[in-house]
């Protein structure tokens, strides 16, 4: 029997102060939810994506909720001009970052006898290589003030095997590898990066991608017996981003009611 989801989080302003940059931020998803989350707990944000109509969405529905309304860049974080005009646009309508959250990805289901090129390094490139380079971008500025945090949204195939997903469990074991190396060397300047790894979070974007009856298999295997919302995976991000999280640097945080 599935349990349900527990009350949507009461405010404590966690964030309040802070500056957030979050990739891939648009719509229902995780990133949207962070959004949401991170301006209810007191962030000053600015949002990318590279579908800017729903990016103005996401940004209206905060305001909406009598949030202000975050800063919006369309960016394609593939193409590396766009990222460092996204850094620096952020730097400079917020003054400074104290918070990178990158949390582009992109998915498919394919057999390896079948995957074509375009298919492997589509999804290499959006969910690991740009996670690189955001990082490459950000962490100047970071260095400079000595401070600053960077969360990355991995996934819990980063460690576990799944038929049809080479491409993106590759991927994301890149970015969980990554995460633990970058940041060693960011620990010098006072840089903390650390990485959430979701089993999966429901949200209507979702079963447009999945084959039929896998996310009902997949439900099936969570303890909870359901998905997790994508607040929840929010909410451990905002834990990473923000000082409670302060001894932390180079660890992948699983969000999974199983075991990673």
């Amino acid at each position: 029997m599935a349990r349900p989801a527990p009350e949507y989080p009461r405010p404590a302003n966690m964030m309040a102060g802070r500056t957030m940059l979050i990739t891939a931020a648009a719509g229902s998803g995780i990133g949207g939810a962070l959004a949401q989350r991170a301006a209810e707990e007191g962030a000053t944000l600015m949002l990318s994506d590279m579908h800017e109509r729903r990016l103005g969405e996401t940004a209206d529905r905060i305001a909406a909720l009598g949030l202000p309304r975050p800063e919006t860049f369309a960016c394609d974080v593939t193409q590396e001009e766009q990222v460092q005009a996204l850094v620096a646009a952020a730097i400079d309508r917020l003054g400074h970052v104290d918070v990178l959250v990158n949390n582009a990805g992109l998915g498919g289901n394919a057999p390896v006898v079948e995957m074509t090129d375009d298919q492997w390094f589509r999804v290499i490139d959006v969910t690991l290589n740009s996670v690189f380079r955001m990082t490459r971008a950000i962490l100047p500025h970071m260095y400079g003030q000595q401070r600053g945090a960077i969360v990355n949204n991995a996934s819990v195939l980063g460690w576990r095997a799944q038929k049809l997903q080479s491409h993106y469990a590759a991927a994301k074991a890149g970015v969980m590898a990554f995460t633990r190396c970058s940041a060693l060397e960011a620990a010098e300047h006072g840089v903390r990066i650390n990485a959430v790894a979701p089993s999966f979070a429901m949200h209507p974007a979702l079963s447009k991608v999945t084959p039929p009856g896998l996310l009902e298999e997949l439900v099936g295997k969570e303890a909870f017996g359901r998905a997790a919302e994508p607040w929840e995976v929010a909410n451990v991000m905002l834990f990473l981003a923000s000082d409670l999280s302060s001894y932390m640097t180079g660890e992948v945080l699983s969000v999974s009611s199983q075991q990673a």
